[in-house]
């Protein structure tokens, strides 16, 4: 026999002439504001409808999201909107997508340990205890410094942002690792440094985009980000000179680059490959699909966190790997380290800041230093430098 569908039910008409709202075929009362529906209740419950609309109107025509009186959040509740927050700053700038993967994380975490409907105000110290020993299982004391600071974060902005009456308290246990145990556990895996033979075995191995940005790293003290955010307009080739703002921080930097690091530079921009979209017309490097070799990590259609990309990283991997010189916290932001702690030989910290985009280096000291004081400050981080490292000639690295 055929099936019918059952009719939907008729929809009831509004109790009186002014009434505000609209009757959903849910079977619900809906009014819509700025642009998305909201929903206040069934069509048999008019009154109660009503009362939540002028309770949450202000909120709503404010585009805020209303507050409701006795509500219970949750640790689900909380991280969800956490993350809405921290994602706005995302696009207007003020936060890398790849922090906000790192909070994405370690709300993740957060779920898994308490559970999604868990109410933020039952929390007592001894559940920030096991979050905690959770977080130390399988994160070093560098990093689960860093899990706990974001925890406290999340619980700061519920708090300021009045989503919670009184702070949660974490317990005189939930801290950071004491600043012995991460130093002792950094002194466990070696000096974060490379030799000055190690380095020319890597010069001399490297690719030419991989070994220009060797040469950055060791001059300038650029970062694996830096070298895959470096653009056209922050080389001059000519004058020698690097002018890039740290991504990080927008700290402004400049810095004489060596002429072994120009030479560098112009053999990787003549085997660069096409840029695969127009975005990167401008960037100084780009992998054989023509592609960015780092970004921030990559959003999901469900809202979470991808992985990142960072192909300096996994290449300078391999290059060490394939020389026999990796060893446990190596990599190649090993290098700007090192540029720290050679250029810092000279005792001329100021100039070491300018070039490195410290915070420290205020705008008029940068003045002075870079531009006025290039021979006498700038020299003595170049020349100890170049002799420390032993860099061997461009023209023996082919």
């Amino acid at each position: 026999m055929p099936k019918f569908s059952k009719a939907a039910p008729a929809k009831p008409a509004k109790p009186h002439r002014d009434f505000p709202l609209t009757p959903h075929p849910s079977g619900r009362w809906c009014k819509k504001v700025r642009g998305k529906l909201h929903y206040f209740g069934p069509w048999n419950a008019p009154d109660a409808a009503l009362a939540k609309w002028l309770e949450q109107r202000d909120d709503l025509l404010a585009g805020r999201t209303p507050r409701v009186a006795g509500e219970t959040l949750t640790v689900a509740d909380l991280s969800n909107r956490f993350l809405t927050a921290k994602k706005q700053m995302v696009g207007s700038g003020e936060l890398s997508s790849r922090a906000w993967g790192e909070y994405y994380s370690t709300c993740e975490t957060v779920v898994a340990v308490f559970g999604r409907n868990r109410a933020l105000g039952d929390l007592r110290p001894d559940d920030f205890g096991m979050l905690r020993r959770a977080l130390a299982k399988r994160n070093g004391p560098v990093r689960l410094g860093n899990e706990i600071q974001r925890v406290r974060t999340a619980l700061k902005w519920a708090y300021d942002s009045e989503w919670i009456e009184q702070p949660v308290r974490t317990g005189p246990d939930f801290k950071k690792p004491a600043p012995s145990v991460v130093r002792k556990a950094r002194l466990s895996k070696g000096p974060r440094m490379f030799e000055p033979h190690e380095l020319q075995a890597m010069l001399k191995a490297a690719s030419p985009q991989l070994r220009a940005m060797i040469y950055l790293g060791l001059n300038a003290g650029l970062g694996n980000t830096d070298c895959g955010s470096l653009r056209s307009e922050h080389v001059d080739l000519k004058s020698g000179w690097l002018t890039f703002p740290r991504p990080k921080t927008g700290i402004p930097r400049r810095c004489p680059l060596w002429q072994e690091t120009v030479t560098a530079l112009k053999s990787a921009a003549a085997e660069r490959p096409r840029p695969a979209h127009k975005g990167d017309a401008s960037r100084v490097f780009l992998t054989e699909k023509g592609l960015p070799w780092t970004a921030d990590a990559k959003l999901k259609e469900n809202a979470g966190a991808g992985p990142r990309v960072d192909i300096v990283t996994q290449s300078f991997r391999r290059l060490i790997d394939s020389l026999d010189l990796h060893r446990p916290g190596l990599g190649f932001y090993t290098l700007r380290h090192v540029f720290e702690t050679i250029a810092g030989e000279t005792t001329d910290q100021v100039a070491v800041d300018c070039i490195m985009g410290h915070a420290g280096a205020d705008s008029g000291l940068f003045e002075r230093v870079v531009w006025r004081s290039v021979a006498s400050r700038l020299s003595q981080v170049v020349v100890l430098f170049w002799f420390a490292t032993a860099a061997v000639p461009e023209s023996e690295l082919e």
